[in-house]
């Protein structure tokens, strides 16, 4: 009876790791080109909603920013 069992669960395994696949859900990664005056404080708060302050620590982190200082070009991956 174990036997059996343990063949038809590999078995189900099986097919569902074949026809199993990502979801992509999760899209393409945004990219923000910094303008002239931008900050990183009003990206944040012009993109998230709530307080800006994880926001800022976010774009930071995405972005391996140092600090908060931002020039105009530079592109950004919004996270």
């Amino acid at each position: 009876m174990f036997p059996r069992f343990l063949i038809l669960l590999t078995t189900i395994a099986l097919v569902v790791g074949t026809y199993a696949r990502p979801s992509g859900s999760a899209g393409k990664p945004q990219v923000y080109l910094v303008r002239p005056a931008d900050t990183v404080w009003s990206i944040a708060s012009a993109h998230y909603s709530g307080d800006p302050r994880e926001a800022v620590w976010r774009l930071e982190r995405r972005n391996h920013l140092a600090g908060a200082t931002v020039v105009p070009g530079q592109r950004l991956v919004l996270p």
